[in-house]
């Protein structure tokens, strides 16, 4: 396939507004870019794009001089007996409500639309030259960066052209361009290859989205002084410096994104400094030029000894940060992962989240498919952020994030994303910060019939049953009740219940001839239970109270504990995997009977790994439940076949 899928934004979705006469008013940058979108929409669909202020009335009015109300992102639409009226503050507001636009296709709707949270950020694990373990990108599924290639800067950036609109038509924002296990190559970006980040920028920029950069806290040793100490006045010199350079080429920089003492990557602990110490420095430097730094929360012993059950890793981000509330800089971010493991299909709200009222929090989820079958199955996220968000088993992360963040899920495969069907992560993803009450499944319906106008209701029809529940399938086939892990060590792919059980990273599930689940009770356990804020630690900690979706996660049950479901946990294991790997062979079949309503490339794409998420949910459900019943020799209930 040498063509690249338009992903959300097929030529078709504009017909409705490019049928039109437009009037656009303004100047500036980013009027300058929706009037190009409009003026080819009109080229194609016989519409005409109006700049001038006179004439005769048009079909849409589009101009600032909205209220101040609405904020530098907002924007109104009012529908009427006239023309449609689209009025904006500020020139995001127009980019973000012409898109807006053609979500609502031939019937605009009057509403009145402001983002959240003033920061929308996707984070690139981009790696210039390619790692000998990780490849191009860390943790990416779907071919190699955008941006580089083989440790050269794509001299060609209409690809890059093309991602900065799809994301801008879903609200982001902000882009981290380069991971942030920030090798050798890499932090050269922040000096003498700063003009391949200054590229990048301006193409990012025609969308109002700011870039920012991976930097390594160590950045000052790696150029020649012999400390990176946060109290160091060199060092703060040496960042200051470099700061005002990146500024200088790059007036809108958005900021530095940092990795700090975790799992080996340099910071603040070598010199016996605080993380609030090292932010800081980063965040004085960044201050006088507007930016921000986006400082990693996400600090554990990664060289866990496996037999000392006191140590638990998902304490660890509360032990060390919540002492420091209040400490932060106002322009440093706290990043902190939803949960307190690491992306897993299930697992409680991290407990820093609610417990850092004086610090600026930025949410991050994780779209790339890391746990959730790395692209090679079908698995739509947004039911599990939207509980997450909403606080269906716990604290609402809407109620406390001042920004969100997720690690991005695209490359340089034809499709974007690997599996055709996960572009609808990085869509939903970009709605859902923009706006977290959205309903999931509004979401995936706005995102199907972008994607597929004008086809069969058929398609649409199944295309919502393969996706909407797809999380939910994919966690009945994988790690139980909360547990998580379970997976390939290194590649974290398939199933190996023990994979990690006897290893240093802290992923443990405790399984033994009586039960299952990691006690993290408050009596009996890690006490991890008590970091939360009433009446989830009183719910957490309480067997009977404690959500089944979430109870090894908190307990070590007996195979023989009846759930508030009404089935003991052996068998709820059987049971889901049977169902998980059942469900998935019916997402196939519907699958199969959308032959010939698809272009060629993207049924075929599909088809082939809808094959594989058969094969390896067959296998995730043998190998669970065969260990399951070797551990506890209880039989399946319903007799059916375990080895």
């Amino acid at each position: 396939m040498d063509v690249v899928d338009p992903a959300w934004l097929p030529p078709d979705t504009w017909r409705a507004i490019g049928r039109r006469r437009i009037r656009l008013t303004g100047h500036g940058l980013l009027v300058d870019t929706v009037a190009g979108e409009l003026g080819q929409a009109c080229a194609r669909f016989g519409g005409e794009l109006v700049r001038s202020t006179g004439g005769p009335p048009c079909d849409v009015e589009m101009g600032l001089g909205g209220e101040a109300a609405l904020g530098a992102e907002g924007f109104a639409i009012t529908t009427g007996s006239g023309p449609v009226r689209l009025r904006a503050h500020q020139p995001h507001g127009l980019l973000y409500g012409m898109f807006h636009l053609l979500r609502l296709g031939d019937a605009p709707a009057s509403t009145t639309c402001r983002p959240a949270v003033p920061r929308r950020m996707l984070d690139h694990w981009d790696n210039v030259d390619v790692h000998p373990v990780m490849g191009q990108v860390e943790r990416g599924y779907a071919g190699s960066s955008l941006f580089w290639r083989a440790g050269a800067p794509r001299r060609d950036l209409t690809r890059v052209t093309t991602y900065a609109r799809m994301l801008a038509s879903c609200g982001i924002n902000a882009v981290a361009l380069n991971n942030v296990n920030v090798h050798a190559t890499e932090a050269r970006l922040l000096t003498d290859r700063l003009g391949e980040v200054a590229e990048l920028a301006g193409v990012f920029r025609r969308y109002g989205i700011r870039t920012h950069l991976s930097v390594s806290f160590a950045a000052p040793v790696l150029h020649g002084l012999d400390t990176a100490d946060p109290l160091d006045v060199r060092v703060r010199r040496w960042w200051e410096h470099a700061t005002a350079a990146v500024y200088q080429d790059i007036p809108d920089f958005g900021g530095y994104l940092v990795k700090a003492d975790s799992e080996g990557r340099p910071g603040p602990f070598t010199y016996g400094r605080t993380h609030a110490d090292g932010a800081n420095l980063l965040a004085d430097a960044l201050a006088p030029h507007g930016g921000v730094v986006h400082w990693r929360a996400f600090v554990y012993n990664h060289r866990q000894d496996w037999r000392d059950r006191s140590i638990d890793r998902a304490r660890a981000a509360f032990d060390h940060f919540t002492p420091h509330d209040g400490t932060f800089r106002d322009n440093v971010v706290l990043q902190v992962k939803h949960g307190p493991m690491d992306f897993q299909a299930r697992e409680p709200v991290s407990p820093l989240i609610p417990a850092m009222p004086r610090t600026r929090i930025g949410v991050e989820f994780q779209i790339t498919q890391e746990y959730t079958g790395q692209q090679r199955h079908v698995c739509y996220l947004a039911p599990m952020w939207s509980e997450l968000l909403r606080g269906t088993h716990g604290p609402a992360l809407a109620d406390s994030a001042s920004e969100f963040v997720a690690v991005a899920n695209v490359g340089d495969d034809p499709f974007w994303t690997g599996h055709p069907l996960a572009q609808a992560n990085l869509y939903a993803f970009g709605r859902l910060a923009w706006d977290p009450g959205l309903d999931p499944a509004a979401v995936l319906d706005e995102w199907i019939t972008l994607t597929f106008p004008d086809t069969p209701a058929r398609l649409g029809d199944a295309l919502h049953a393969i996706m909407q529940n797809s999380w939910a399938t994919y966690e009945r086939y994988t790690a139980p009740l909360g547990v998580g892990f379970m997976v390939h060590p290194g590649d974290h792919y398939g199933p190996a219940v023990d994979g990690y059980e006897y290893s240093r990273w802290g992923t443990y599930h405790h399984a033994d001839r009586d039960g299952v689940g990691v006690d993290r009770t408050v009596t009996t356990g890690t006490g991890q239970a008590a970091q939360y804020p009433e009446p989830w630690r009183r719910i957490y900690d309480s067997r009977p109270d404690c959500p089944d979706e979430l109870v090894l996660f908190f307990h070590h049950l007996p195979y023989t504990h009846v759930l508030r479901s009404g089935v003991t946990v052996i068998q709820h294991i059987y049971d889901t995997h049977f169902a998980g790997a059942d469900e998935v062979a019916v997402m196939r079949g519907r699958w199969a009977e959308l032959s010939g309503t698809l272009p060629p490339a993207a049924y075929e794409r599909v088809a082939e790994l809808l094959d594989e998420q058969v094969r390896s949910a067959g296998e995730w459900r043998d190998q669970v439940n065969s260990y399951f019943f070797r551990k506890s020799g209880v039989p399946d209930a319903h007799g059916r076949r375990i080895y």
